[in-house]
């Protein structure tokens, strides 16, 4: 698969413990200092030993000022999508433009009906997660003066006030492994969001060859939508240079909450991924020059 040639991003993916409570906020404020661009969070409301995903993404915007914040991925079956778009966008303005959607069906289906949610099956999730994509774009929509109505079968909105807009263009990035939910990324989402971990030989490939399929359906570019990946120590660069080159992957997550592994990650690891895929690229470019 080509690269697409975005730009390189590099963050951390934090465990929400609430024991110490302020253990991973610290650890988002030390992403911010080593030069980290992003920092996440996983969302498990069901877990008792974690902070609520939501309260933490804002008390942490609100403890830094430049790196982004995002769930990886936020839990959309106990999150109604028009309040969640609401939300969303306060705190884009609020923290200036550093909030980003990363949103997934949850997966865990009989711990989430145990918070309330209604117990769905797999594919009557990702239905959900199609309608509530329409949902949120057409909350933070405000060009459009008319109420948003939108009657589907797992979420619905009927005369919802929009607004507000957010600070800038928030993206959606979507957790998927499966074809259709990576249809949906191509028709609708800004950014694949999968875990190197949980993906199988040629899992990669074909993933995008799913999104870049159902952008050109929809109209759309394929290298619009951005390829990310959440990583787990030990990290090789040169393996994740390949990803970035081979697969187009161009924002690394990182998963530990080491102080040591994160500042490793920033200042040497990133480094050495943007030295291997800058030179590919210009290497790319003065073949093409070429031919």
């Amino acid at each position: 698969m080509p690269d697409y040639n975005h730009p390189l991003r590099f963050g951390s993916f934090i465990t929400p413990l609430n024991q110490p409570p302020h253990h991973p906020v610290d650890l988002a404020m030390f992403s911010e200092d080593v030069g980290l661009d992003l920092v996440t969070f996983q969302d498990h409301p069901y877990q008792a030993v974690f902070h609520d995903t939501w309260t933490l993404l804002t008390w942490v915007a609100s403890r830094t000022s430049r790196i982004h914040v995002s769930g990886n991925v936020l839990n959309l079956p106990l999150r109604q999508p028009a309040v969640l778009a609401r939300a969303m966008a306060s705190l884009d303005l609020l923290s200036e433009g550093r909030a980003e959607l990363g949103i997934g069906t949850g997966g865990y289906f009989d711990a989430m009906a145990s918070m309330g949610a209604p117990l769905l099956s797999p594919p009557d999730a990702v239905s959900g997660l199609d309608e509530a994509l329409d949902i949120i774009r057409g909350m933070w929509d405000v060009a459009d003066r008319s109420p948003l109505r939108i009657d589907g079968r797992f979420h619905r909105v009927d005369g919802a006030q929009r607004g507000p807009a957010p600070a800038h263009r928030i993206p959606i990035w979507v957790g998927a492994y499966k074809p259709r939910m990576q249809k949906i990324i191509g028709r609708k989402g800004d950014g694949w969001l999968p875990s190197l971990p949980w993906m199988q030989p040629g899992a990669i490939a074909r993933g995008n060859q799913n999104i870049d399929a159902s952008a050109r359906l929809a109209g759309r570019d394929p290298s619009e939508i951005v390829r990310m990946m959440n990583i787990v120590p030990p990290v090789s660069a040169e393996q994740m240079a390949r990803l970035a080159i081979e697969d187009g992957v161009s924002v690394f997550i990182l998963g530990s909450d080491d102080p040591q592994e994160i500042r490793r990650f920033a200042t040497v690891t990133a480094a050495e991924i943007r030295d291997r895929v800058g030179a590919a690229r210009a290497e790319a470019r003065t073949s093409a020059v070429t031919l």
